[in-house]
């Protein structure tokens, strides 16, 4: 057989691929997968990044197979941040995933259009928007820097970070963790919401259940993604 699966997971009497394997994905192995799969699939595969067991893909075989098409199960939304390398903390390889990034994890007509065809198109079953631990867009937009082109897309981010409750004036500053974790987390589902509201193609694709919109953390500390309701 010429594709082997080293993690398997089963839905009914049905199995799938998770994670990297060795080739990139086909259209039926992309149109068998409902969103919700797809999202146990990149949290199975972060769950192996974390231990350190990801997959030994095979990418010269994967290049050679991406040249004939793609078909990626998601799309993902994330920083700019270095720090944060979307694919390996997933465990996915060439061909698995879509990436957008932009600091911040902020949206755009770019961004959302990037998205609609990742999914409309491509085929993508989810869209993920991931942020990070100690973002540096949102440190910025937590005490209103200005500087050159980052003021606009900073001002971007100060609608989640107002929206943050609970701390003192004196408290909603970058040097207060505990505030700046919570923007982050704000910044996270106001990316989110826009999204829906933003791209009605999306939010009906959603609707009908074509697709999943979801949002989630990246710890710099310990390498795991945490879901956010």
């Amino acid at each position: 057989m010429k594709v082997v699966f080293l993690n398997l997971i089963t839905v009914g009497m049905l199995i799938f691929p998770l994670g990297a394997k060795n080739l990139p994905m086909t259209a039926e192995e992309q149109d068998s997968l409902t969103p919700d799969q797809v999202l146990a699939d990149l949290m199975a595969g972060n769950g192996r990044y974390v231990k350190g067991k990801t997959t030994d893909a095979n990418i010269q075989a994967r290049i050679a197979e991406a040249v004939k098409g793609q078909y990626p199960q998601a799309v993902i939304l994330s920083c700019l941040d270095s720090r944060v390398p979307v694919e390996l903390i997933f465990d996915q390889g060439i061909g698995d995933v879509f990436v957008g990034r932009v600091a911040g994890n902020v949206e755009n007509g770019d961004q959302l259009g990037s998205m609609e065809f990742a999914t409309m198109v491509a085929g993508s079953k989810l869209v993920m928007v991931l942020g990070h631990e100690s973002c540096g867009a949102v440190k910025g937009a937590c005490d209103d820097v200005k500087m050159g082109n980052l003021t606009g897309l900073l001002e971007k981010i100060r609608p989640a970070v107002e929206s943050v409750k609970g701390f003192e004036p004196d408290e909603r500053t970058s040097a207060n963790s505990d505030f700046v974790q919570k923007a982050v987390e704000a910044n996270v589902r106001h990316t989110v919401k826009d999204i829906r509201q933003s791209s009605p193609l999306l939010a009906e694709m959603e609707e009908n259940g074509r697709i999943k919109i979801v949002g989630a953390v990246y710890s710099l500390h310990d390498g795991s993604v945490r879901l956010l309701d």
